[in-house]
């Protein structure tokens, strides 16, 4: 079975962070790097968002905006 491949638009909504929250998180190295899927195109695996999710409801990280 393939593994999903978020969009940005799915992730602020799985996430509920901003755009510009989310962008501030990956330069800040708190949030997983998205893979290139296409040409002009990124996409987050499934697995890396839970993973993160798991890790802001256990407090790992204290600095990320909504």
């Amino acid at each position: 079975m393939q593994e999903k491949i978020y969009r940005l638009p799915k992730v602020i909504e799985l996430t509920g962070l901003s755009r510009s929250s989310i962008y501030l998180a990956l330069s800040k190295e708190e949030f997983p790097k998205p893979i290139k899927i296409g040409r002009r195109a990124i996409g987050w695996p499934e697995k890396s968002i839970d993973e993160w999710k798991q890790k802001i409801e256990g407090g790992y990280y204290e600095n990320i905006e909504s």
